[in-house]
């Protein structure tokens, strides 16, 4: 071959492996491809399975926020439907080739226009890159990068959740998972890319095999949400914790040395009046929450009813027609961004709802309220409500008593969930101060007629409290320009404590150790002892009339034990509530300054007035169940297996006549002997001896187990 066409050889062959190797024109690649176009461009290849974004603009924040779409349908594993993830602040990074999804540290800050402060701050903490990308096409500023890979990962760790609660050891199957398109759009604010997920193992736990239909196989949708900040223009509101929202913090390291260096604001939607120095008024645009199609009647209407409830609360801080809760319009995705949304949830077994919501790191701003109600919950409060009414005379009727109360506590729930979504905290003193919100947990009111029937007639409050008027008002009250914003917030909390509303949450009234006396879950009145010793009276009138009338005609007499096992332990709320009176402080999230006594410990006259009541509960007579149930409680029949909200039955199959006293003594003696409540007693005793000490307790204790005479045999065993 000539020399001249070795060297032309080569230069095409040099020249065509060059044209190879360089990234292909935005255009060409995406040719053929499904375009979705919106915040962040998406570009479906049908014939390979992948998925492309263009990347518009880099080094600008941005929200990403993953999700579970599709749940397990097991509230022991937790894994619900439409179950919102974390929220971070992320933006595309582009280096040579690569580009870079990185989370860069909100946590620690330095709030200065100086730019070598701030870097100083950003130098100090680590970032976060979330995933590396590959150019696969660019041309006139448009880059585009392949986010197969990315979008089918398991971003919301199913795998680690299915691990901790001992369901087996699962691995993401690819070959079984894709990119879900009919979900997978673009709008103008926000990119939603969604994707099925199949999760494989050869070990599956108890709890996947009830709800999974091949439970080596479970199949999950998730999804990945790229959301545009917000428009400027929100003012973060300061955080106190007297006012009872949650909200985020961050140190900020150019606070002054003499200064706290961490700042904390509370969470809240953006919501400003149109004229804000008027005493009311419309809003620039007002809060709207889309309740879920799916929730059925009557359950939608209460839901309606109970969400809306949030309204008086925005007119008693001066806005007029600021929050409204509609029905979602068809076909919306209550996944989207743009949405705060109420859904109805199911699950296998009865389970918690939630308040969730998406929250601008930076700010505490919230983006979308989420809010989701287990259904089962509503039929949980019917099984109560049969077993205090024993309503079937004839087995045919229904109850409406029943069903009244049942959607009573339905609206209580929307309304409780929802004033989560808007930026607030479990209140639980509420109860011990006239039903002031909806953010406690209430327990169903029941009465005792003079006849010896029940009265659920005013079971749960109607509509939002007082305490929740306050705290929408120091959230979301506008001050108008000039005014003193921190002191007129510090006005609406004292005017608060004048009326005898307070705030105290979760830190306090749980019954592991909480001690504050009027701080409680599912509990009524504000002399939780006196509420113990009504509600034994109101407990024992219930299961005396107990029988075949708290079931409908053609189920098993078996079935008739669903209903007993609330009813014989309708007073384990209280007794925790009872409980914490013992060795009980009495206090305030007080500040200096604020006038509020800091800490009380309880009366002895108390304390004393709550062990007698706890004792009672020990006593055999509150412990036996009516020989006419035990007469009429067959073992369970063929296809009605047992489950676990039953009594354990050590006679098996026959109903144990024993075993539900065990139950309930262990409740009452667990909750006088738990540790930290024996330390102090211990304690206050020293400091305070006029105050029952832990040994004055154990003796009443053992006094009430051993001593006194049984009236019968079944009271002696």
């Amino acid at each position: 071959m000539k020399p001249w066409a070795v060297l032309l050889l080569t230069f095409l062959s040099c020249t065509g492996l060059h044209a190879r190797e360089a990234a292909p024109g935005v255009e060409a690649k995406i040719r053929g491809m499904q375009a979705l176009p919106g915040f962040l461009p998406l570009h479906w290849d049908g014939k390979q399975g992948k998925l492309y974004m263009e990347v518009p603009r880099f080094n600008e924040e941005m929200i990403y926020v993953t999700s579970l779409v599709t749940g397990i349908g097991s509230n022991d594993i937790g894994l619900d439907r439409s179950q919102i993830g974390r929220e971070r602040i992320v933006f595309f990074e582009r280096v040579g080739p690569k580009v870079l999804l990185v989370q860069p540290n909100y946590g620690f800050r330095a709030d200065s226009t100086n730019p070598d402060e701030r870097r100083a701050v950003e130098e100090s903490f680590a970032r976060s890159v979330l995933w590396g990308f590959t150019v696969e096409a660019e041309s006139d500023g448009r880059v585009l990068i392949d986010v197969t890979d990315f979008a089918l990962r398991d971003a919301h760790g199913v795998i680690g959740v299915l691990k901790s609660t001992q369901q087996g050891t699962y691995t993401l199957d690819a070959g079984r998972s894709a990119v879900h398109l009919p979900r997978t759009k673009g709008f103008p604010r926000n990119t939603e890319i969604e994707v099925t997920l199949t999760f494989a193992t050869d070990d599956p736990g108890r709890f996947m095999r009830d709800v999974v239909p091949t439970p080596e196989a479970a199949t999950v949708r998730q999804r990945h949400s790229f959301v545009a900040l917000p428009e400027p223009g929100y003012v973060p509101r300061a955080s106190d914790p007297r006012a009872g929202f949650f909200g985020i913090a961050y140190a900020d390291y150019a606070a002054p040395i003499g200064g706290p260096i961490v700042k904390r604001f509370i969470a809240r939607h953006r919501l400003q009046r149109k004229d804000p120095a008027a005493p009311a008024g419309g809003a620039v645009e007002p809060i709207v929450y889309y309740l879920d199609r799916a929730a059925p009647e009557p359950v939608r209407s209460a839901l309606l009813d109970g969400a809306r409830w949030w309204s008086r609360a925005f007119e008693a801080a001066g806005y007029r027609d600021a929050f409204r809760v509609e029905l979602l319009p068809e076909g919306a995705d209550p996944m989207d961004v743009r949405y705060n949304v109420i859904q109805w949830v199911h699950r296998a077994t009865r389970g918690w709802s939630t308040g969730n919501t998406v929250i601008d790191p930076r700010t505490g701003e919230i983006l979308k309220g989420h809010v989701l109600l287990g259904s089962l919950r509503v039929r949980q409060d019917i099984l109560l409500a049969e077993g205090l009414l024993a309503p079937y005379t004839t087995g045919d009727e229904s109850s409406a008593g029943a069903e009244k109360m049942a959607l009573a506590r339905l609206r209580q729930l929307a309304a409780h969930e929802v004033g989560h979504t808007l930026g607030l905290a479990h209140n639980y003193i509420a109860s011990a101060q006239g039903r002031a919100s909806v953010m406690d947990y209430p327990h169903p009111l029941a009465r005792l007629s003079p006849d010896g029937s029940i009265d659920l007639a005013g079971a749960y409050a109607e509509g939002i409290g007082g305490w929740d008027e306050v705290a929408i008002q120091y959230g979301y009250q506008d001050f108008p320009a000039g005014s003193d914003e921190r002191a007129g917030l510090e006005a609406i909390l004292a005017g608060a404590r004048r009326r005898g509303i307070t705030f105290l949450t979760d830190q306090d009234a749980r019954p592991d150790g909480g001690s504050h006396p009027q701080a409680h879950l599912w509990d009524n009145a504000p002399d939780a002892a006196a509420e113990l010793e009504r509600m034994m009276k109101v407990r024992r009138a219930a299961l005396d009339r107990f029988g075949e009338t708290a079931i409908r005609r053609g189920m098993p007499l078996a079935t008739m034990e669903e209903v007993l096992v609330p009813l014989y332990l309708h007073h384990r709320y209280q007794v925790a509530a009872c409980a914490k009176i013992l060795g009980g402080q009495d206090y305030t999230y007080a500040m200096r300054g604020d006038g509020q006594v800091p800490l009380l410990a309880v009366p002895a006259p108390d304390q004393r007035r709550a062990l007698k009541a706890l004792i009672g509960t020990l006593r055999p007579s509150e412990l036996v169940l009516p020989r006419a149930v035990l007469q009429r409680l067959p073992p369970r029949p063929f296809t009605f297996e047992p489950h676990r909200e039953l009594f354990r039955k050590y006679t098996n199959p026959v109903f144990d006549a024993v075993s539900p006293a065990v139950v309930a003594a262990q409740l009452t003696v667990e909750q006088i002997l738990q540790p930290e409540r024996a330390a102090r007693l211990v304690e206050q005793a020293v400091l305070a001896p006029e105050l029952p000490g832990l040994g004055t307790v154990v003796e009443a204790l053992v006094e009430a187990t051993f001593g006194g005479p049984p009236a019968d045999a079944y009271e002696a065993e």
